[in-house]
């Protein structure tokens, strides 16, 4: 029959995890005289200079280890392990032996850890290590036995999710696009209560009901925000943003939220659309919106994310090329091809009557001749200042010819056009008060349509008008002279 003794050593051969049996006399002896110098903080004291940790470490003998052991460390023999001893407790080792010290010095007969360990071929291992002292040789600690159970696996696994998570927040916190992760779950707990009623338009709902959309805007929490969110919307750091977000999301916003929602009703996760935002320094920001809900929270919108990219500059370009595309940029009128499509809208339309003036600017060629070209460009641009002082909708005002200019009343009659005249005479003379050694002249004429008349006759009768006006002005000229 095996007896207890037997029984402990087969046990000890057989296990499948690594078995070390050894001896820390050594180590205690260096302990008790480190202690009779004073030595009471062992950690500083090692952590002050690694090689009295390397010492302990050479004081520890290795009575035995069993098969694991040798087949974990690609030792062929039990003196093969010894001899490369040195090649499997380096490195990083001396630093996780500390902890191990540090808890037989402070009187634990037990202590677990992590260390990383190396195979006499060379091949890194983490190692879950555990030791005890065994019973009955607390006081020498001549018998310690350790097991070192080989984790490379779960941490080579847990380092790779590290570096996927330290990834991925680096690609969020550095990416050069606004990135928000909200939690809609509130949203589609108010969409689905909404179709839960019955509601199947949800258009005509939002219609009847447009306080629910600001309600749903109410329930949107922001989790965190990327730094180019912070700079994109001026702010100095996320609590800031997160205690102002009614400064960003206001006004116009609303009307682009009751978009997204539209879309989130039809179930479209995945929408981008652009929106107007403002900045905390009160400034606009023209941003493209792409809207996602992350994969595996479709079923609750507890996690989203919203991507804005700022689209201000290009909106800002596009708006002065359409400015530039109806205005006449020296008198900052319309110009003659937005008068030209204004003419053809008042003649589809009903609207009855509809009164034209056009203007000559007289002396403008005797100005660019005698003066030059910049002279001539500030007859036209004081001509567009008295123009648009006193022209507004939905009369308009524009630059149809290099020294001509229109004004359209739509609803306007004789007496109303008479006055707006009057007025832009009154106006001259104050702005000939200011310059008066090039003092604005200027032909006009006028009309108001006729039952049946067309705005191209209309406009005909204005500009002979305007003739006339201009002849009489040279003839009078001419007299005087």
């Amino acid at each position: 029959m095996m007896n207890a003794q037997d029984l402990s050593t087969t046990v000890f051969d057989i296990a499948p995890v690594a078995m070390w049996l050894e001896d820390f006399s050594g180590v205690k002896e260096q302990f008790d005289l480190w202690r009779s110098e004073g030595v009471t903080d062992l950690r500083a004291f090692l952590l002050a200079d690694v090689q009295r940790v390397a010492s302990c470490s050479q004081k520890i003998k290795v009575v035995a280890v069993n098969a694991k052991t040798l087949e974990l460390f690609e030792a062929a023999s039990f003196d093969a392990l010894v001899a490369g001893l040195p090649n499997i407790f380096r490195g990083e080792m001396l630093q996780s032996h500390v902890n191990e010290l540090v808890a037989l010095w402070e009187g634990k007969t037990e202590f677990s850890g992590t260390a990383i360990n190396y195979t006499l071929g060379g091949r890194r291992l983490d190692i879950q290590l555990r030791g005890i002292i065994l019973p009955g040789h607390e006081n020498s600690w001549n018998q310690l036995l350790l097991t070192t159970e080989d984790v490379t696996a779960r941490e080579e696994a847990r380092r790779r999710e590290e570096s996927q998570r330290l990834y991925a927040e680096g690609m969020f916190e550095h990416s050069p696009v606004s990135l928000w992760v909200e939690d809609f779950s509130r949203i589609k707990i108010l969409l689905d209560e909404i179709r839960n009623r019955g509601i199947v338009d949800f258009q005509v709902f939002l219609d009847v009901h447009p306080e629910f959309v600001q309600q749903c805007m109410s329930e949107i929490s922001v989790i965190d925000v990327n730094q180019a969110t912070l700079d994109l919307f001026c702010a100095p750091d996320r609590q800031t943003l997160h205690q102002r977000i009614g400064e960003v999301f206001r006004d116009d916003m609303e009307k682009h939220f009751r978009g997204q929602l539209v879309e989130l009703w039809n179930e479209r996760l995945f929408h981008q659309r652009e929106v107007l935002n403002y900045a905390l320094d009160g400034s606009e920001r023209h941003v493209l919106l792409q809207f996602s809900v992350f994969p595996g929270h479709e079923h609750d919108w507890s996690l989203v994310q919203v991507a804005l990219t700022d689209i201000t500059a290009r909106k800002k370009a596009e708006a002065y090329l359409e400015y530039l595309g109806k205005h006449d940029v020296l008198s900052r009128l319309y110009n003659r091809a937005f008068y030209m499509e204004e003419l053809n809208r008042l003649e589809r339309k009903s609207l009855r009557p509809v009164s034209a003036i056009i203007i000559d600017l007289n002396g403008l060629k005797e100005a660019n001749d005698e003066s030059g070209h910049d002279a001539g460009d500030s007859l036209l641009r004081r001509m567009g200042e008295v123009l648009n002082s006193v022209v507004s909708q939905p009369n308009h005002a524009a630059r149809i010819g290099g020294d001509e200019f229109a004004v359209l009343m739509p609803g306007a009659d004789e007496l109303s056009v008479a006055a707006m005249v009057e007025t832009i005479n009154e106006l001259l003379k104050i702005n000939n008060q200011f310059y008066s050694s090039a003092p604005l002249s200027v032909a006009i004429g006028v009309a108001t349509s006729q039952p049946g008349e067309t705005m191209g006759a209309m406009v005909k009768r204005a500009d002979l008008g305007m003739y006339e006006h201009k002849k009489a002005h040279y003839a009078a000229a001419g007299a005087n002279s």
